[in-house]
């Protein structure tokens, strides 16, 4: 059966990729900043456990966009997978989530951002991603300022800087898209990790969060490792007066995606749809 199930998923996969093919955007259009080496199709890891296709070797950064399924509802979302900034685990934390919110009627953008250990370059493609975005807002019939952006992982740690370092200048502006804001409108961090670097696991030092940060969803469960994130977060939010809405389980883990099977999994999709329909749909 398990077996069974993992096959599934990479039909499932490939079919969403194929099928979304013609609607790949490449981030850079010349040379990537700050990498030196050429750009190439990111690699599938050969550890395929728990049936989901890892990516590594990222040079030339994309956006897989998954359209709307039905009448679209003028947002969207920038999806930022995890795997510890050393890889992507691109369907469970990528296609499968953007699936979902489609057929909720959001336009879904999967960003394969730089890894292995490109901090900075991952910055600079989320950054470039929701620019990108925002100058494409009337081709995809959206709505510039119901854009907004989901991380899971340390795609939550990136997710969390894009919305409190958009203002940061982390790269030179190369086209008339950079000089849009790269700020999301929303933001919802699914068991985030590496947000609480600061002293005695405080706040990571380099996310200043102030009023002006976008609102947040976060969601997380005791028995995760990097749980603390998602608490020492809500609690900078609370300070600063931001709306925050956060939600912290007993069980589940860390590394579910929305998949059946675990109970954290099947719990925040329908909270964070409510959510969405509160703050960015209404």
């Amino acid at each position: 059966m398990k077996h069974l199930f993992c096959s599934i998923v990479f039909l499932i996969t490939g079919m969403q990729v194929f099928s979304q093919e013609k609607d790949l955007i490449h981030l850079w259009p010349g040379t990537v900043p700050g990498e030196t080496a050429a750009k190439q199709t990111a690699v599938p890891t050969s550890d395929t456990s728990r049936g989901v296709i890892r990516l590594t070797n990222v040079t030339d950064p994309t956006l897989q966009v998954f359209k709307p399924e039905g009448k679209g509802n003028g947002a969207a979302v920038v999806i930022c997978p995890g795997g510890g900034y050393q890889i992507l685990a691109i369907n469970l934390e990528g296609y499968e989530i953007a699936k979902w919110l489609s057929h909720l009627g959001f336009t879904a953008f999967v960003l394969q951002y730089r890894v292995p250990k490109k901090q900075e370059g991952a910055l600079q493609d989320v950054q470039r991603a929701m620019r990108l975005v925002r100058s494409q807002a009337k081709q995809w019939q959206l709505n510039p300022e119901k854009i907004g952006v989901m991380g899971f992982s340390a795609g939550g740690s990136l997710s969390a800087r894009i919305s409190t370092l958009y203002d940061k200048d982390s790269y030179t502006r190369i086209d008339e898209a950079d000089n849009l804001s790269s700020k999301p409108a929303f933001t919802l961090l699914i068991y985030p990790a590496y947000l609480d670097q600061g002293n005695n696991r405080s706040l990571t030092p380099e996310l200043t969060v102030n009023v002006q940060t976008p609102p947040m969803f976060l969601f997380a469960t005791a028995d995760d490792p990097y749980a603390n994130s998602a608490l020492v977060m809500a609690g900078a939010l609370r300070d600063a007066k931001v709306p925050v809405e956060l939600h912290f389980y007993a069980n589940g883990g860390h590394g579910y995606g929305l998949r059946p099977g675990n109970s954290a999994a099947e719990v925040w999709p329908a909270l964070a749809q409510q959510w969405l329909q509160k703050n960015v749909l209404r």
